[in-house]
């Protein structure tokens, strides 16, 4: 029987990424022309670690971020979240191993429009706990929980 990964396994295993390609045609009416880049799990976890306490980031600011490291049009949306879920589940990982390890802050990663991650470890409430501890202030919106002025916390990656 053939043994699952585990997230740390799964983190740094780039499967040759990053790489950059044109946008496929099928993509471009969404997309637009231009080339896509496909980034490694661990540059998005290096960014996602830069991140200070008291400071935001979003998944679109990451793209972005990529994007611009790799001269891309655009990065892709879907693997970037990929990564940053599987980001998150290793930090619990080495957390629940290593308990005074330093781990990627992964709850100051943002959905578009501030929104909580469901999808990170511990779910919303785990995420808005640990935000909430560093000083956000979360509301509900929706079905959904939102930072307050989490534009005004965004890190800057150029500085």
């Amino acid at each position: 029987m053939k043994q699952r990964k585990s997230w740390r396994e799964k983190l740094e295993d780039s499967k040759d990424l990053p790489k950059v390609e044109t946008i496929p045609e099928r993509m471009t009416a969404k997309w637009g022309q231009g080339t896509l880049v496909i980034p490694a799990p661990k540059e998005v976890d290096e960014l996602m670690r830069r991140v200070p306490k008291g400071k935001l980031t979003t998944i679109n600011e990451l793209r972005a971020v990529l994007a611009g490291k790799h001269r891309a049009t655009i990065c892709c949306p879907i693997t970037t979240g990929i990564f940053a879920w599987i980001s998150a589940h290793a930090a619990e990982e080495l957390s629940a191993t290593k308990p005074k390890a330093r781990i990627t802050p992964y709850w100051r990663t943002l959905k578009t429009g501030g929104l909580l991650n469901e999808k990170y470890p511990g779910g919303v409430a785990q995420q808005k706990r640990l935000l909430e501890a560093e000083g956000h202030r979360i509301r509900p919106k929706g079905k959904h929980y939102q930072v307050i002025d989490s534009d005004r916390s965004l890190f800057d990656f150029s500085a």
